[in-house]
């Protein structure tokens, strides 16, 4: 798997593979957005509000997931001496502070009709905000610093740390009583949401992760060239 993440193998890759991508995640996001907008039911609680679900949980899960493939690379890296992972580690942090905010922004407009207020400061909702935090704090270590080894170490342990702080995310609403309500979707057990609502999430998180695949690699090739002028210099 490592393999196919090496610097050439992603320089050889052509447009044609980007467009593919492309297209295919408009269509999935096409047919998920009809899907949750018109053909999933409302809930029996929340009425139509609920379909701000089909955008928050997607954003939620991939920001949790980029941050867990930073903090992997800045293992790599710190401690394995891998030299291409910080450039994964980079590419991934603007993907994920960006559907860390969306989250964010998304969850408080659920808040309001389900809670009554925009915000309010439980588990759930903090150790978001932390994470979103550490991923400033990692694309800060970078923008300033200009020497690559003092910010590959810096920006390395701050991915490290911030690793501790996603199961704080997972299982906050079970540690502790908080407004959010607990995961419908689980490892260990079957969902809890009906089908209906099920099937437009998941198309949803697919259209979406795809999209990130896009920008991740657009991204991961640009630092790879930037690497490589800065060392003929």
């Amino acid at each position: 798997m490592l393999k196919k993440l090496y610097p050439d193998k992603i320089l050889s890759l052509n447009n044609r593979w980007t467009v593919i991508l492309s297209i295919l995640m408009i269509l999935i996001i096409f047919v998920g957005l009809i899907y949750a907008l018109f053909i999933s039911p409302p809930d029996y609680i929340q009425g139509d509000s609920v379909r701000i679900m089909y955008v928050h949980v997607p954003s939620s899960f991939i920001s949790l997931g980029c941050f867990a493939f930073i903090g992997i690379a800045s293992i790599f890296s710190l401690i394995f001496k891998i030299k291409f992972t910080p450039l994964i580690a980079k590419s991934l942090a603007p993907i994920g502070t960006v559907f860390t905010l969306v989250s964010i922004v998304t969850g408080s407009l659920w808040g309001k009709p389900t809670w009554g207020v925009w915000w309010v400061w439980d588990a759930r909702l903090t150790s978001m905000v932390i994470l979103f935090c550490f991923y400033i704090a990692y694309i800060l270590t970078w923008k300033f610093i200009n020497d690559f080894n003092k910010a590959n170490k810096i920006s390395s342990i701050i991915g490290i740390v911030g690793m501790f702080n996603l199961p704080v995310i997972k299982y906050s609403v079970d540690w502790w009583h908080t407004l959010h309500q607990p995961s419908s979707i689980t490892l260990t057990s079957a969902p809890t949401i009906h089908y209906t609502m099920l099937i437009p999430l998941i198309i949803m998180l697919f259209g979406l992760i795809i999209y990130s695949l896009i920008i991740f690699l657009m991204k991961y090739k640009t630092e790879i060239m930037k690497f490589k002028l800065e060392k003929k210099k």
